[in-house]
């Protein structure tokens, strides 16, 4: 986590000297939208990171481990894909629910399997994708990546499974 926060400090610290050196008070009117962000978005991160947290302690790992560990196999690479596609939150929920659940034991297969399907299937998505693009298209798009999540979950799960993320 230190170097992408380091990454992140001097590509801030670059940009508001830009926006210095610009002048008109650009520097101020982003950090203003900055803090703005910050107060909207932190409830929810800090929030998102307690049910990460919980998760490593309430729920047990013999459990997780039968149903999205290693051990799990098919089973919870579809589960994660599932879970995935289902979840309503933004990446300020379900990236650290995705860490919590790894550091509990999920297997790096249903991890991918998950982000995967919460990226591309997003059926919480769907009413204004069908709204805004029409049917036709969001049918498309469902059908052209239906299947991509389980197999990126099988994917890693067969590349990577024995690497140790966290």
């Amino acid at each position: 986590m230190l170097v992408p926060t380091i990454i992140m400090a001097a590509l801030a610290i670059v940009l508001v000297v830009i926006g210095h050196r610009r002048g008109g008070g650009s520097e101020i009117q982003g950090l203003k939208f900055a803090f703005v962000l910050l107060a909207e978005m932190l409830p929810l991160l800090v929030f998102a990171l307690i049910v990460a947290g919980m998760i490593q302690v309430l729920v047990p790992k013999e459990l997780l481990a039968r149903w999205v560990g290693a051990e799990s196999g098919m089973r919870g690479i579809l589960l994660g894909t599932v879970a995935g596609g289902l979840s309503p939150g933004g990446p300020y929920v379900n990236l650290p629910l995705a860490a919590g659940l790894m550091q509990a034991g999920a297997s790096v297969g249903t991890m991918v399997a998950f982000l995967t399907g919460w990226s591309l299937w997003a059926v919480s998505r769907l009413p204004m994708e069908v709204g805004l693009l029409g049917w036709k298209l969001t049918a498309i798009r469902v059908a052209a990546t239906f299947f991509f999540p389980p197999i990126a979950g099988l994917l890693a799960q067969r590349l990577f499974g024995g690497v140790r993320v966290f």
